[in-house]
Protein backbone atom coordinates (compact mmCIF):
# COMPACT_ATOMS: atom_id res chain seq x y z
CA UNK A 1 0.00 0.00 0.00
CA UNK A 2 2.65 2.51 0.85
CA UNK A 3 4.56 1.15 -2.55
CA UNK A 4 1.52 2.59 -4.20
CA UNK A 5 0.80 5.27 -2.90
CA UNK A 6 4.81 6.37 -3.10
CA UNK A 7 4.00 5.37 -7.25
CA UNK A 8 1.02 7.91 -7.04
CA UNK A 9 3.05 10.70 -5.66
CA UNK A 10 6.22 10.35 -8.88
CA UNK A 11 3.20 10.56 -11.26
CA UNK A 12 1.25 13.36 -9.44
CA UNK A 13 3.51 15.60 -11.32
CA UNK A 14 3.07 14.67 -14.34
CA UNK A 15 -0.44 14.72 -14.48
CA UNK A 16 -0.27 18.09 -13.22
CA UNK A 17 1.60 19.03 -16.21
CA UNK A 18 -0.53 17.06 -18.91
CA UNK A 19 -3.74 18.60 -16.98
CA UNK A 20 -2.02 22.58 -16.70
CA UNK A 21 -1.36 22.28 -20.76
CA UNK A 22 -3.75 19.76 -22.32
CA UNK A 23 -6.89 19.85 -20.85
CA UNK A 24 -7.34 23.05 -18.96
CA UNK A 25 -6.55 24.88 -22.91
CA UNK A 26 -9.52 22.29 -24.10
CA UNK A 27 -12.03 22.51 -21.55
CA UNK A 28 -11.30 26.69 -21.58
CA UNK A 29 -11.18 26.43 -25.30
CA UNK A 30 -14.35 24.73 -25.37
CA UNK A 31 -16.13 27.46 -22.92
CA UNK A 32 -14.80 30.36 -25.12
CA UNK A 33 -16.63 29.05 -28.04
CA UNK A 34 -19.81 29.38 -27.41
CA UNK A 35 -19.06 32.80 -25.66
CA UNK A 36 -18.42 36.42 -26.86
CA UNK A 37 -15.02 36.92 -26.64
CA UNK A 38 -12.86 39.24 -28.58
CA UNK A 39 -9.63 40.38 -26.96
CA UNK A 40 -10.30 44.41 -27.59
CA UNK A 41 -13.51 44.01 -25.75
CA UNK A 42 -13.06 41.56 -22.47
CA UNK A 43 -15.27 43.46 -20.09
CA UNK A 44 -18.04 42.54 -22.12
CA UNK A 45 -17.41 38.81 -22.63
CA UNK A 46 -21.30 36.90 -22.23
CA UNK A 47 -22.63 33.62 -23.54
CA UNK A 48 -24.02 33.46 -26.45
CA UNK A 49 -24.66 29.93 -27.19
CA UNK A 50 -24.26 28.52 -31.03
CA UNK A 51 -23.57 31.87 -32.60
CA UNK A 52 -20.42 31.37 -33.16
CA UNK A 53 -21.19 28.42 -35.16
CA UNK A 54 -23.50 30.00 -36.70
CA UNK A 55 -21.43 33.11 -38.02
CA UNK A 56 -18.97 30.34 -39.02
CA UNK A 57 -21.50 28.03 -41.44
CA UNK A 58 -23.49 31.19 -42.27
CA UNK A 59 -20.56 33.11 -43.42
CA UNK A 60 -20.57 34.88 -46.73
CA UNK A 61 -17.44 35.94 -47.46
CA UNK A 62 -15.47 32.72 -47.50
CA UNK A 63 -17.96 29.94 -47.58
CA UNK A 64 -17.91 27.17 -45.06
CA UNK A 65 -18.61 24.82 -47.62
CA UNK A 66 -15.69 25.25 -49.82
CA UNK A 67 -12.96 25.33 -46.37
CA UNK A 68 -14.22 22.36 -45.83
CA UNK A 69 -13.84 21.30 -49.10
CA UNK A 70 -10.63 22.69 -49.00
CA UNK A 71 -9.19 20.65 -45.66
CA UNK A 72 -10.83 17.36 -47.09
CA UNK A 73 -8.64 17.68 -50.35
CA UNK A 74 -5.80 19.25 -48.33
CA UNK A 75 -5.54 16.09 -45.72
CA UNK A 76 -6.81 13.32 -48.38
CA UNK A 77 -4.39 14.18 -51.03
CA UNK A 78 -1.62 15.14 -49.13
CA UNK A 79 -1.54 11.95 -46.91
CA UNK A 80 -1.74 9.92 -50.05
CA UNK A 81 1.35 10.61 -51.92
CA UNK A 82 2.81 10.90 -48.67
CA UNK A 83 2.06 7.59 -48.01
CA UNK A 84 3.06 5.83 -51.43
CA UNK A 85 6.28 8.11 -52.10
CA UNK A 86 7.68 7.93 -48.13
CA UNK A 87 6.69 3.67 -48.46
CA UNK A 88 8.50 3.74 -51.28
CA UNK A 89 11.72 5.92 -49.98
CA UNK A 90 11.29 3.46 -47.42
CA UNK A 91 11.86 0.45 -49.73
CA UNK A 92 14.93 2.01 -51.53
CA UNK A 93 16.33 2.37 -48.01
CA UNK A 94 15.71 -0.72 -46.79
CA UNK A 95 18.86 -2.54 -48.85
CA UNK A 96 22.32 -1.41 -47.45
CA UNK A 97 24.38 -0.07 -49.67
CA UNK A 98 27.38 2.35 -49.41
CA UNK A 99 26.47 6.12 -48.05
CA UNK A 100 23.44 4.75 -46.63
CA UNK A 101 23.53 6.37 -43.95
CA UNK A 102 25.07 10.15 -45.22
CA UNK A 103 21.89 9.52 -48.21
CA UNK A 104 19.00 8.79 -44.90
CA UNK A 105 20.46 12.15 -43.34
CA UNK A 106 19.73 13.94 -46.65
CA UNK A 107 16.22 12.79 -47.15
CA UNK A 108 15.20 12.84 -43.88
CA UNK A 109 16.60 16.58 -43.34
CA UNK A 110 13.10 18.48 -44.58
CA UNK A 111 11.38 17.01 -41.60
CA UNK A 112 13.97 18.46 -38.93
CA UNK A 113 12.50 22.32 -40.33
CA UNK A 114 9.56 23.97 -39.40
CA UNK A 115 6.62 24.54 -41.54
CA UNK A 116 6.96 28.25 -41.74
CA UNK A 117 10.46 27.70 -43.26
CA UNK A 118 9.40 25.12 -45.65
CA UNK A 119 6.04 27.43 -47.15
CA UNK A 120 8.66 30.56 -47.26
CA UNK A 121 10.68 27.67 -49.21
CA UNK A 122 8.50 26.65 -52.03
CA UNK A 123 6.28 30.45 -51.99
CA UNK A 124 9.64 31.43 -53.33
CA UNK A 125 10.01 28.12 -55.69
CA UNK A 126 6.75 28.68 -56.88
CA UNK A 127 6.64 32.82 -57.05
CA UNK A 128 4.80 33.47 -60.56
CA UNK A 129 7.46 36.26 -61.70
CA UNK A 130 11.23 34.83 -60.42
CA UNK A 131 10.26 31.09 -59.38
CA UNK A 132 12.92 28.78 -59.65
CA UNK A 133 9.96 25.82 -61.12
CA UNK A 134 8.62 28.44 -64.06
CA UNK A 135 12.08 29.15 -65.01
CA UNK A 136 13.18 25.74 -65.33
CA UNK A 137 9.80 24.61 -67.16
CA UNK A 138 10.60 27.66 -69.53
CA UNK A 139 14.21 25.88 -70.20
CA UNK A 140 13.10 23.22 -71.23
CA UNK A 141 10.41 24.26 -73.30
CA UNK A 142 7.59 22.90 -71.35
CA UNK A 143 5.56 26.55 -70.88
CA UNK A 144 6.03 29.85 -73.09
CA UNK A 145 5.34 32.00 -70.26
CA UNK A 146 5.30 32.35 -66.45
CA UNK A 147 2.63 30.53 -64.31
CA UNK A 148 1.05 32.23 -61.33
CA UNK A 149 1.30 28.61 -59.25
CA UNK A 150 -0.07 30.31 -55.57
CA UNK A 151 -2.05 33.71 -57.67
CA UNK A 152 -4.27 31.47 -60.10
CA UNK A 153 -7.16 30.27 -57.54
CA UNK A 154 -7.34 27.32 -59.85
CA UNK A 155 -3.87 25.73 -58.84
CA UNK A 156 -2.95 27.39 -55.56
CA UNK A 157 -4.97 24.98 -53.62
CA UNK A 158 -2.55 21.88 -55.34
CA UNK A 159 0.97 23.85 -55.38
CA UNK A 160 0.64 24.14 -51.77
CA UNK A 161 -0.36 20.32 -51.54
CA UNK A 162 2.93 19.63 -53.44
CA UNK A 163 4.56 21.59 -50.96
CA UNK A 164 2.73 19.65 -48.01
CA UNK A 165 3.73 16.21 -49.61
CA UNK A 166 7.20 17.40 -50.09
CA UNK A 167 7.46 18.07 -46.35
CA UNK A 168 6.01 14.74 -45.24
CA UNK A 169 7.29 12.64 -46.77
CA UNK A 170 10.27 11.73 -44.48
CA UNK A 171 7.96 11.36 -41.64
CA UNK A 172 6.58 7.95 -43.79
CA UNK A 173 9.97 7.29 -44.65
CA UNK A 174 11.73 7.07 -41.34
CA UNK A 175 8.27 5.52 -39.83
CA UNK A 176 7.96 2.87 -42.73
CA UNK A 177 11.93 1.80 -42.82
CA UNK A 178 12.24 0.81 -39.36
CA UNK A 179 9.37 -1.30 -39.80
CA UNK A 180 10.25 -3.21 -42.61
CA UNK A 181 13.42 -3.80 -41.14
CA UNK A 182 11.97 -5.23 -37.97
CA UNK A 183 10.68 -7.98 -40.69
CA UNK A 184 12.17 -11.36 -40.09
CA UNK A 185 14.06 -12.99 -43.39
CA UNK A 186 12.31 -16.13 -42.16
CA UNK A 187 9.10 -15.01 -43.45
CA UNK A 188 10.81 -14.03 -46.68
CA UNK A 189 13.06 -17.29 -47.29
CA UNK A 190 9.02 -18.76 -46.09
CA UNK A 191 7.91 -16.98 -49.10
CA UNK A 192 10.78 -17.77 -51.27
CA UNK A 193 10.20 -21.60 -50.72
CA UNK A 194 6.51 -21.35 -51.53
CA UNK A 195 7.09 -20.45 -54.92
CA UNK A 196 6.26 -16.28 -54.17
CA UNK A 197 7.71 -13.50 -56.19
CA UNK A 198 8.69 -9.86 -55.44
CA UNK A 199 5.12 -8.81 -55.18
CA UNK A 200 3.43 -11.36 -53.74
CA UNK A 201 5.79 -11.07 -50.61
CA UNK A 202 5.20 -7.44 -51.13
CA UNK A 203 1.35 -7.70 -50.13
CA UNK A 204 1.39 -11.08 -48.50
CA UNK A 205 4.31 -10.77 -45.79
CA UNK A 206 5.63 -7.05 -45.70
CA UNK A 207 2.41 -5.08 -45.80
CA UNK A 208 0.61 -7.61 -43.56
CA UNK A 209 3.57 -7.44 -41.01
CA UNK A 210 4.08 -3.80 -41.13
CA UNK A 211 0.11 -3.04 -40.64
CA UNK A 212 0.16 -2.16 -37.12
CA UNK A 213 2.65 0.64 -38.20
CA UNK A 214 1.29 2.11 -41.51
CA UNK A 215 -2.21 2.22 -39.29
CA UNK A 216 -0.85 4.54 -36.33
CA UNK A 217 1.38 6.14 -39.04
CA UNK A 218 -1.22 7.00 -41.56
CA UNK A 219 -3.98 8.22 -38.26
CA UNK A 220 -1.16 10.73 -36.85
CA UNK A 221 -0.18 12.00 -40.10
CA UNK A 222 -3.63 12.79 -40.99
CA UNK A 223 -4.33 14.37 -37.92
CA UNK A 224 -1.08 16.39 -37.53
CA UNK A 225 -1.72 17.47 -41.73
CA UNK A 226 -5.62 18.71 -40.53
CA UNK A 227 -3.81 20.97 -37.79
CA UNK A 228 -0.87 22.26 -40.08
CA UNK A 229 -2.19 25.48 -41.31
CA UNK A 230 1.46 26.90 -41.26
CA UNK A 231 2.19 25.87 -44.64
CA UNK A 232 -0.53 27.58 -46.16
CA UNK A 233 -0.49 30.64 -43.99
CA UNK A 234 3.26 31.31 -45.30
CA UNK A 235 2.70 30.52 -48.71
CA UNK A 236 -1.10 32.01 -49.38
CA UNK A 237 -2.20 33.44 -46.41
CA UNK A 238 -5.57 31.52 -47.44
CA UNK A 239 -5.23 33.32 -51.09
CA UNK A 240 -6.14 33.62 -53.70
CA UNK A 241 -10.08 34.84 -53.34
CA UNK A 242 -9.69 32.32 -50.18
CA UNK A 243 -9.33 29.74 -51.97
CA UNK A 244 -6.56 27.59 -50.21
CA UNK A 245 -8.32 28.54 -46.65
CA UNK A 246 -8.92 25.30 -44.34
CA UNK A 247 -10.36 25.26 -41.23
CA UNK A 248 -6.88 25.95 -39.39
CA UNK A 249 -6.07 28.93 -41.27
CA UNK A 250 -9.42 30.13 -40.56
CA UNK A 251 -8.77 29.61 -37.05
CA UNK A 252 -5.44 31.77 -37.25
CA UNK A 253 -7.01 34.68 -39.14
CA UNK A 254 -9.85 34.88 -36.16
CA UNK A 255 -7.32 34.89 -33.50
CA UNK A 256 -4.52 37.35 -35.29
CA UNK A 257 -6.58 39.08 -37.70
CA UNK A 258 -9.69 39.35 -35.73
CA UNK A 259 -8.82 38.99 -32.58
CA UNK A 260 -12.12 36.71 -32.07
CA UNK A 261 -11.48 34.05 -30.06
CA UNK A 262 -14.96 32.60 -29.80
CA UNK A 263 -14.89 31.96 -33.55
CA UNK A 264 -11.67 31.10 -33.32
CA UNK A 265 -12.27 28.85 -30.26
CA UNK A 266 -14.98 27.31 -32.70
CA UNK A 267 -12.98 26.11 -35.49
CA UNK A 268 -10.90 24.77 -33.09
CA UNK A 269 -14.15 22.56 -31.36
CA UNK A 270 -15.12 21.73 -35.10
CA UNK A 271 -11.96 20.94 -35.84
CA UNK A 272 -11.63 18.65 -33.01
CA UNK A 273 -15.31 17.01 -33.08
CA UNK A 274 -14.10 15.51 -36.87
CA UNK A 275 -10.86 14.31 -35.64
CA UNK A 276 -12.84 12.69 -33.07
CA UNK A 277 -15.68 11.56 -35.56
CA UNK A 278 -12.47 10.14 -38.34
CA UNK A 279 -10.43 8.26 -35.94
CA UNK A 280 -13.18 6.38 -34.77
CA UNK A 281 -14.39 5.52 -37.66
CA UNK A 282 -11.03 4.56 -39.15
CA UNK A 283 -10.05 2.64 -36.53
CA UNK A 284 -13.57 0.37 -36.57
CA UNK A 285 -12.89 0.20 -40.32
CA UNK A 286 -9.22 -1.23 -39.82
CA UNK A 287 -10.31 -3.33 -36.73
CA UNK A 288 -13.28 -4.90 -39.02
CA UNK A 289 -10.59 -5.58 -41.81
CA UNK A 290 -8.45 -7.33 -39.74
CA UNK A 291 -10.99 -9.73 -38.18
CA UNK A 292 -12.38 -10.61 -41.61
CA UNK A 293 -8.45 -11.47 -42.22
CA UNK A 294 -8.41 -13.81 -39.23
Amino acid sequence: MKANKWYLLMVLPVIAVVAFFIFYPLMKGGIIAFQNYNLFNLKNISFTGLENFKAIITNKNVSFGMILMNTIKWTVLSLMFQFLLGFLLAMMLKSPFKGRSVYCGFVFYPWALCGFSIGLIWSWLFNGQFGVINDLLMRADIISENIGWLSNPDIAMYSVIIANVWYGIPYFGIMLLAALQSVPNDLYEAATLDGCGSVQKLFNVTIPYIKPTIVSTVLLRSMWIVNFPDLIYAMTNGGPVNRTHILGTMMINKVYKEFDYGQASAYGVIIMVLLLSYSIVYLKLTKASEDNML
